[in-house]
Parts: structure tokens; sequence; C-alpha cells
């Protein structure tokens, strides 16, 4: 036989589940908008029913149910999507950063535009023909000199450009590093916060969603593989260890470097610096292989007949194919305005600093800049009865092969380059530069947004489970307010029924 305010035990136990879950709901509902919160469920069973007492079995049919009891409040949450979004993080990571730093690239080199490298070279050669229809024209010759610095600036300018992007880049890694060590310091201590509540037999729920977070967030940095044991999650880079437990290995820059050279370090936007790095790096060396190719490049020339060739005084009887080595080559073949007749001297040089011509480098010959009598035009001199050469007055042999460059192939460095080219003019070899850059954006660009596509229907997958549906809430917060209205309006009814049986039985006759 049951006890007499059996039915308010059960009624208590409805009232305190259906409150527990409705305070859970609340939870649901206030953080609908939280960054990685989870929605959390509270698991419901019927209490183990009662037998009623016998001295060896109950007279009395069947068993009587006690109610109900929750036995844990859970996250809803899907361990294969995790590790799917996470996987796809460090694709997004990587893309993005590439994407943007090839973005930045197109910026600088800023083609087609009145400030490219293409113009001021264009500018250059349609100095040169402008000086060949007058030689000695003092206007035309400080045209030229204006157009061999402007060349050289924007040598100069996109050099510079890259090489602060080479340091910005840099600078990003190491605060990268320090950024990935809060992350997986933080992702440590609440390993040892989830296991030492967890060991007294609750669910750590909101810790979880912000170790979660921290991982997930860690994931878009550097690739990353999750591993949930009981001492919390032991997170690896590769085939390096980040986390194990509350235990972590602190990353650097030099770490993370290493780690990108033998192959650990896959993914995340540290992973797209590396690899920005070095997309930066080959460009720079092209950049560095035209300006070079351009002062020192090997190119074949037709030396008109009639030239006197610096260091000879007998003008060639027949044109002569020479190989010249780079414009500078050509500029001294020539011979410049004064008299007697002076050889032309390099038209570029390199600064002050540096040993070799690259676009950081190269700049025009002070001397020239300084006096742009030093040009040479003329590849033709007169020697009188004394030895004395002069130059041919209005001739322009030289000027008129240097507006000829254009369709003449220079020789580049195969191996400097990158790129495979071997023999080219410098205007198509600038533009299958600037077209190779573009097709790589291109590609990352698409590769972006295939990648962000893919993360987004990932984390749409996830959020349909894990997120808080506000109107999944409201339907759930009717049916446990109407189960405790419920079980409150019995507890009151039985109440008065113990009240009709406490205070009016027995009264019979008073």
């Amino acid at each position: 036989m049951t006890s007499t305010f059996h039915s308010l035990e059960t009624s208590k136990r409805s009232l305190i589940t259906q409150q527990v879950a409705l305070t859970t709901l609340s939870h649901n509902i206030a953080n609908a908008n939280t960054e990685g919160y989870t929605r959390q469920k509270v698991t419901m069973v019927a209490t183990r029913p009662m037998e009623a007492y016998g001295m060896t079995k109950s007279t009395a049919p069947g068993q009587i149910g006690t109610g109900v009891e929750y036995t844990s409040i859970t996250r809803i949450r899907d361990a294969f999507l995790d590790a799917q979004y996470r996987d796809q993080s460090d694709i997004a990571g990587t893309t993005s950063v590439q994407m943007d730093t090839l973005s930045k690239l197109e910026g600088f080199v800023n083609e087609p535009s009145e400030t490219g490298i293409r113009t001021v070279l264009s500018d250059f050669w349609n100095a040169w023909s402008d000086l060949s229809k007058d030689p000695e024209n003092v206007t035309a010759r400080e045209i030229l000199v204006e157009r061999t610095q402007a060349l050289t600036d924007t040598f100069n300018g996109l050099s510079k450009q890259l090489s602060d992007l080479d340091a910005d880049i840099n600078m990003t890694i190491e605060t990268s590093a320090e950024q990935i060590n809060s992350m997986i310091g933080s992702i440590a201590s609440l390993n040892d916060q989830i296991k030492k509540i967890e060991s007294l037999g609750d669910n750590a729920n909101d810790l979880r969603d912000q170790r979660d977070l921290l991982t997930d967030k860690l994931s878009k940095m550097v690739n990353v593989t999750v591993t949930d044991t009981e001492d919390g999650y032991t997170i690896n880079m590769g085939g390096a260890n980040l986390v194990t437990g509350g235990e972590t290995t602190p990353v650097n820059a030099i770490s993370l470097e290493q780690s990108y050279d033998n192959g650990t370090l896959t993914g995340g936007e540290v992973h797209g610096m590396f690899t920005s790095l070095d997309i930066a790096a080959e460009f720079t060396g092209q950049l560095d292989t035209l300006a070079n190719t351009i002062v020192n490049g090997q190119f074949q020339v037709t030396i008109p007949k009639g030239s006197v060739l610096p260091g000879t005084t007998v003008p060639t009887t027949a044109d002569q194919l020479m190989t010249v080595n780079g414009i500078n080559g050509l500029h001294q073949l020539g011979y410049t305005l004064g008299n007697p007749a002076t050889s032309g001297q390099p038209l570029f040089t390199v600064k002050t600093g540096f040993t070799s011509i690259t676009a950081a480098s190269i700049e025009i010959n002070s001397n020239i800049a300084a006096d742009s009598n030093l040009i040479a035009s003329s590849m033709r001199t007169t020697t009188d009865g004394a030895g004395v050469s002069t130059v041919v007055s209005g001739n322009n042999s030289l000027a008129l092969l240097m507006s000829q460059m254009t369709e003449v192939k220079f020789s580049f460095d195969e191996t400097a380059t990158g790129g495979g080219i071997k023999e080219a003019t410098l205007g198509d070899f600038y533009s299958a530069l600037v077209g190779a850059l573009g097709v790589k954006s291109q590609s990352a660009a698409r590769e972006n947004t295939n990648a962000e596509a893919q993360l987004a229907q990932v984390d749409g997958s996830r959020m349909s489970i894990s997120g808080v549906s506000l109107d999944e809430e409201m339907s759930d917060m009717i049916k446990y307010q109407y189960a405790y209205s419920a079980a409150a309006r019995f507890m009151t009814t039985f109440d008065e029924m113990l009240n009709k049986l406490i205070n009016n039985t027995g009264v019979v006759g008073r």
C-alpha cells in the first residue's frame, strides 16, 4: 500500500523537473545570439516505480509510478560536423590570406595605368624615339633624363612596397604566434576546469562551448586535429602537439616557419602568410630579373654600316651583328655630344649599399642625370690628321637603335625568373609577369569563394543541430509550462483531498 502523501511527492518531482526544463530553455533563449553557444537539452526519465509492499509479493496489481526526474543537461552537438568545420576553416584561412596578398600585389603593379611599369617603360622608349629625330635637341634630352628617372623610380617604389609587404606579413606572423599561444593556453585551462567539474558527475556545457569556440578560431589560424580524451582536448598541428590536457607547447615565428618548411603547417591563416611570403618573394625576384635584364641582359643588335666603335677610329664597312650586354652596353657603344668624341657612360648604375642591379637598387647614372649632354646618341665620328676624333653632328644611330629595343628579345636568367622564360622582349616578359599574377589572383579568389561557401555550408549544418531555434524553444516553453501548470494544479487538487480527509473525516455527529 502506498503512502497517503505519495501523489504529493510525484507532483513535486514533476514541478522540479519542468522548472529545470524551463530554466534551461530560458538559458537557450538568452544565448540565442551568443557566438559558439550550443543548445542545451534536459533529459527526462520516469523515476523508478514503486511496488506495493507485501510479505512476499504485493497483492495489489501493477507497479505505482513515482513521477519524473532529469538525469542530465547536455549539449546538442555533432563531433563529426565539428571536425568538418575545422578542416574547412583552415582551408578558408589559407585562401583568404593568399587572396588578400595577391590583391595587394595587383594593386602595387597597378596595370594598366598611367603609372605602371608598362607605361613608364613605353615612355622611356618613346623618349629615345623623340631624341632620334633631333639628337642635339636639349628638350628631348631633358625629357629622356626624366623618363629614365621615372622608370627607375617606378622600380624602386614597387620594390619598396614589396619589401614593406614582406615586413608586414612577418610582423603578422609574430602576432599570430602570440594569439595562438593565448588560445592554446585558454584551451588547456578549460581542459582542467572541465575535467574538475565533470569528475563530480556534472556536464560543463558552457565551458565546453568556450573551449570549442577557441578551437574553432584556432583552426582558422593553423591546421589542427582534435582528440577528446579523459584529460580534455589533445590538439595537434600536423605532427606537432599544441595542447595535451592542461599542458601546452607554445609556438613562435621561428617554430611556425620550421613547421611550414617541414610540411607540418599545412593550413590556416598562418600557412597562408608563409605562402604569401613565397609569392611576394617570387614576384620580387621576377621584378629584379626584369630590372637587371634591362641594364645587363644580353641581346643581339645590328650595328649600322659606318659606325665607329669605341676604341677604334675606322668606320665599319658593313652592318655588323653584335651581342650587347643590356642598355648599358648599348649606350656605351655610342658617343655623347661632347668633343673630342667621348663614348657613353652606363645609363644605369647601382645605388650605394648594393652590389648588383635589382628593382630596389637601379638608378639613373648621376652624371647623366646632372648633364643630359652625356646621353649618347651618335655612333659616328671623324678623325682629323692629328688623330683627334669628333662626333658627327646630327648622327642619331644609337638613339634610333635604342628606340627599336621594344622589338628586341633579351636573354633572361631562367633560374632567376622562375617562370622558365629564356628569351623575350622586355614588354613580353613584363606582360607574362603581370598576366601570371592576375591568373594567380583570380585562382586564389575562386578557391577562397569555394572554401567560404563550403565552410558556410558545414556551419549551417552544424547550426541546424547546435544552434538555438527560437521557434522550437517557444514550442517547448509552452509544453513545459503546461506540464508545470498541470502538476501544480494536481498538487492543489490533492491538497484539497487531503484537507477533506484530515479535517472532515470522522466528524459526523459533532
